[in-house]
């Protein structure tokens, strides 16, 4: 387990009513929860293990617009302007620097691709252009010559540290009223009248008048319970850290081997941005034909893996009582190991093009599960068949990211309030039938 989040103490007692409840207490779930209190909305926020213990400690830290689906691009863009307002805000420091980010480009097919995504997204207003070999290495010094043909460089895009926003933002949560409560598994939803009613924990049940799931990758298996198909599926990132160095370059990097970013400790997050391996479990097979498009066009990016998630799985029961023990109190936190294969490849490719990242030490490993819907754009969105019910998930490790913009945009659905960018990218009817109860 990623051994430095931070701790939030939990609140006293579950509430016997509250106005919305969140489910999950990852970034996206405090970042829901942290923008309802801002509203003054009751809100309670219900955790099954830890806040921030599975993706949202794991991921890059990489604050970003470039790159984006063009879907997401209003999104992150309203993220990054409240990125640098956020220390002030929560009253804790979180480290985000904006330092810029480089996608260095091997060839010119990779150069290529990205000169096509500037020119579908500059529109929207981004930081974003092209560097040649020449302008790369001013950018990023210490680079092996010839080792790439340019870049795309984003100078307003930055970092910020996993470990520690998600924590600062539910005690902020907490500071403006909301209860928050860890161990706290939710097994179900109770109804009234076709809507949302109270939600069942296995401490109690409290009446609610909506419900936000912000599960992550549980967040289809809680769906089904409910009798809701949402196509997702968990793919596997695998990351690895050093202790502080001195000497090394400020912005992050990405190419189709690695990817790095300095963190606050002077030392540096390291990854294989094509390395994700894909865990083939029952809803591999499940969600077969929502995912094949995505399989022929990422086969680079997704590798298939067999390994004991497929049997872990299949003993999750997709109906359960609530009244029963549920799958989330029987795995409280997804832990899983990393890749050490993934891991050397990306330090072989590093070193090669970086000497900087030659004969350094490594100080930790760690996996995270990923919750990636068939397009990779996240769902945000009420559902119409269970009404008082929204879906914030399927983010596809770009949760961190555009974790401040997304929060507020679910906060604004849930409260009717003028939505802080179109919410028609993130619609739960885009899969179709495949969005229908099962």
């Amino acid at each position: 387990m990623y051994p430095h989040i931070q701790t939030v103490d939990s609140s006293p007692k579950l509430p016997e009513e509250t106005d919305v409840t969140v489910i999950g207490g990852g970034i996206i779930g405090v970042s829901t929860a942290w923008a309802l209190s801002r509203a003054g909305v009751r809100t309670t926020l219900l955790e099954k293990g830890v806040i921030a213990g599975e993706q949202s400690s794991r991921n890059w830290g990489w604050c970003r617009t470039m790159g984006r689906d063009e879907r997401e691009i209003p999104l992150a863009m309203a993220s990054l302007a409240r990125w640098p307002e956020l220390a002030a805000e929560l009253s804790e420091e979180i480290g985000f620097k904006r330092t810029g980010i480089l996608y260095a480009c091997r060839d010119e097919t990779e150069l290529t691709q990205q000169r096509d995504w500037l020119a579908r997204a500059s529109h929207y207003g981004v930081s974003s252009r092209l560097l040649d070999a020449a302008e790369l290495a001013r950018y990023m010094p210490g680079i092996e010559p010839g080792a790439f043909v340019g870049a795309l460089y984003t100078p307003d895009d930055g970092r910020a540290e996993p470990d520690v926003v998600a924590p600062a933002m539910a005690r902020s949560a907490m500071r403006l009223g909301a209860t928050l409560l860890q161990q706290c598994a939710v097994r179900g939803i109770e109804t009234q009248s076709g809507r949302v009613h109270a939600v069942v924990t296995e401490r109690g049940r409290v009446r609610t008048q909506a419900v936000v799931l912000a599960g992550g990758a549980w967040s289809s298996l809680f769906c089904r319970h409910l009798g809701i198909r949402l196509p997702q599926l968990k793919v596997l990132g695998s990351v690895m850290r050093t202790p502080p160095m001195t000497g090394g370059p400020e912005a992050a990097l990405g190419t189709s081997g690695f990817s790095f970013r300095k963190r606050a400790d002077g030392g540096y997050t390291i990854a294989h941005r094509g390395g994700t391996l894909a865990p083939i479990v029952p809803d591999s097979f499940r969600y077969l034909r929502d995912f094949l498009p995505m399989m022929r066009t990422s086969r680079e990016e997704f590798r298939l893996r067999l390994d004991a998630r497929l049997w872990q799985e299949a003993w999750h029961h997709r109906r359960w009582s609530n009244d029963d023990i549920s799958p989330f109190e029987r795995e409280r936190v997804l832990d899983p190991m990393p890749s050490s294969r993934v891991l050397k490849e990306a330090m072989r490719q590093i070193s090669d093009a970086v000497p900087f990242f030659r004969n350094i030490e490594i100080a930790q490993r760690w996996g995270g599960l990923i919750d990636v819907t068939p397009d990779s754009v996240p769902v945000i969105d009420s559902i119409n068949t269970l009404p008082g019910f929204y879906l914030a998930t399927g983010f596809s490790g770009h949760g961190f990211g555009t974790a401040p913009g997304a929060g507020q945009l679910m906060a604004d659905l849930v409260t009717g309030s003028t939505p802080l960018v179109d919410p028609e990218p993130y619609r739960f009817s885009r899969f179709g039938k495949t969005g229908s109860k099962v």
